[in-house]
C-alpha cells in the first residue's frame, strides 16, 4: 500500500506544484480585480471620499484618501503583473485592516444577512421584489482578501510573475 501511494505521490507532486503557479496567479487576479472597483471610486471623486474618511473618525482624511486609493491602484497593477508581490501586500494588508475597524467590523462577520429567508428581499433597507440578497456589509469578504494577501505575502506571486523572472535573471 505504501508503495502505491508512493508511485502516486510522485506522479502527483509535479502537478501540484506547476499548479501552484496557476493557483498564486488566479488568487492575485482576483486581489487585483477586487481593489480596481473601490479604488476607482476614490480617485473619481477623492473629495467625498475624504469627507467620508473623515465623518467616520479617521484623522488626515484627505491624506489618508489619497493613501488609499494609491495603495489600491497600485495593488492592482502591481499584484496583476506578480511585481513587488510581497512588498504591495503589506499596504494592503493594512488597508484591509483599516477597513475592518472603520466600516465592516461593527456590521458582524456576514455580508449578506443570516436571520432572513430566501423570500425576503430587501437592499439597503427596501423591499426590492425579484431578489433575495439583504446586505449586512460585514468582514467576511475583508477577511477572506487578507487570507489571500497572506498567501501572497509568504508563499510569493509564484512562476508566472514578473517576480519570478527577475529573480530568475538575476540568480537569486
Amino acid at each position: 500500500m505504501q508503495c502505491q501511494l508512493l508511485k502516486v505521490c510522485k506522479w502527483v507532486t509535479p502537478i501540484s506544484e506547476n499548479l501552484q503557479s496557476v493557483a498564486l496567479l488566479l488568487v492575485r487576479f482576483i486581489l487585483a480585480y477586487t481593489f480596481f472597483a473601490p479604488a476607482m471610486m476614490k480617485w473619481a471623486d477623492i473629495g467625498a471620499t475624504a469627507g467620508w474618511f473623515e465623518s467616520m473618525g479617521i484623522p488626515l482624511p484627505t491624506l489618508n484618501a489619497y493613501m488609499a486609493a494609491s495603495t489600491e491602484m497600485a495593488g492592482v497593477v502591481l499584484l496583476t503583473l506578480g511585481l513587488f508581490s510581497r512588498l504591495i501586500t503589506v499596504p494592503l494588508l493594512v488597508t484591509m485592516f483599516v477597513a475592518i475597524a472603520t466600516v465592516h467590523g461593527t456590521n458582524g462577520y456576514n455580508v449578506i444577512h443570516e436571520t432572513l429567508q430566501w423570500t425576503d428581499a430587501y437592499i439597503n433597507g427596501e423591499e426590492v421584489i425579484g431578489t433575495v440578497v439583504f446586505l449586512q456589509n460585514g468582514y467576511e469578504n475583508v477577511l477572506n482578501y487578507i487570507a489571500m494577501l497572506l498567501v501572497i505575502l509568504s508563499v510569493g506571486p509564484g512562476k508566472i510573475s514578473l517576480d519570478y523572472f527577475i529573480k530568475k535573471k538575476m540568480n537569486f
